[in-house]
């Protein structure tokens, strides 16, 4: 039986998110969220997603599906260039596994740019003809809406503000190159960077060390924002230098492309107010004068790639 559904479906690093919904847009979600398997590859992470899908779907099948990747993607053939964090995802035609799966026509795109659409069609960029999205998480990624409709460059890179040099005697990324804003800025690093410093001083950080129960090793993002926030120096100083590298980003953004409105989600913008004013200073001061634009939060919050895939999802059946 087929039902008027689409399948919107999000691949991240450390998790996953299935949700179904009505084409019309109207209706109750169903969302499911599930982690990543241990050590996981390209194969159990396609495993856990389907099987959770197939789940949901009960006996109906999707009239579409719509794809967020954590990753490079060729949006004209559906195929997965690679992912930065799983490995096994190279050039694996990820589309065309969907379709065979699910028996319905699929896109996928690079959850940078699906989010950016959601949030266009949805969220916090209403009424903004020309905007960046950018998710701050396990990685530092981006999309552009220009004029309306994704821009995804000629060879589908375009909006990786996180390989975006913001100090070029920084720390090596994974990509090779030193400083990018994702080395910076996202969760992992961050988090590593903290850890980093409790362990060059053991008298440093003592709001911080207490939160992770004394051991450096257990700091992740989250507590080093929680940290902060109750006022300890040293996870402060981490979440300055964090937002100001992204914030450098921005700025360089801004006075490329001019957009008006740059919106940011992931699990690293709920670090707090401290966080969301450092780097609207930073991308203020790096940006011209008259380069005018706002920096706002994700009005979608962690749904966004899926509202995204719901408008990526084809309208048309096979």
């Amino acid at each position: 039986m087929i039902d008027d559904l689409i399948l919107a479906l999000d691949f991240g690093g450390t998790k996953h998110t299935v949700g179904v919904v009505n084409r019309d847009r109207s209706g109750a979600w169903a969302i499911k969220r599930v982690p990543a398997p241990p050590n996981a590859d390209a194969a159990a992470d396609c495993a856990t997603v389907f099987d959770v899908a197939h789940k949901m779907l009960g006996l109906r099948n999707p009239a579409a599906i719509g794809v967020s990747f954590g990753g490079p993607v060729d949006y004209n053939t559906g195929t997965v260039r690679l992912s930065h964090h799983v490995p096994g995802w190279e050039n694996r035609p990820l589309q065309a596994m969907l379709e065979d799966e699910f028996h319905a026509p699929a896109r996928v795109d690079n959850d940078a740019n699906v989010a950016a659409l959601g949030e266009y069609r949805y969220g916090a960029g209403q009424g903004c003809a020309s905007l960046m999205y950018i998710t701050i998480s396990t990685g530092v990624g981006g999309g552009w809406i220009l004029n309306g409709d994704i821009w995804r460059g000629q060879d589908g890179m375009a909006g990786e503000i996180g390989h975006t040099v913001v100090d070029p005697a920084g720390p090596v990324c994974l990509c090779g190159k030193r400083g990018c804003v994702e080395r910076l800025a996202s969760g992992p690093y961050l988090a590593g960077h903290a850890r980093a410093l409790l362990e060059q001083d053991p008298a440093a950080g003592a709001t911080l060390r207490g939160l992770a129960g004394g051991d450096p090793a257990a700091v992740d993002a989250r507590l080093v924002a929680q940290a902060a926030a109750e006022g300890d120096p040293l996870a402060q100083g981490v979440l300055a230098e964090a937002a100001h590298a992204l914030g450098m980003g921005i700025g360089n953004a801004a006075n490329l492309v001019n957009p008006g409105r740059f919106v940011l989600g992931g699990g690293v913008t709920k670090s707090g107010e401290a966080w969301w004013q450092a780097v609207r200073a930073a991308a203020r001061a790096t940006a011209l004068p008259e380069v005018l634009f706002d920096i706002v939060p994700a009005g979608l919050g962690d749904d966004a790639p899926l509202w995204g895939a719901v408008a990526l999802a084809p309208e048309k059946t096979r």
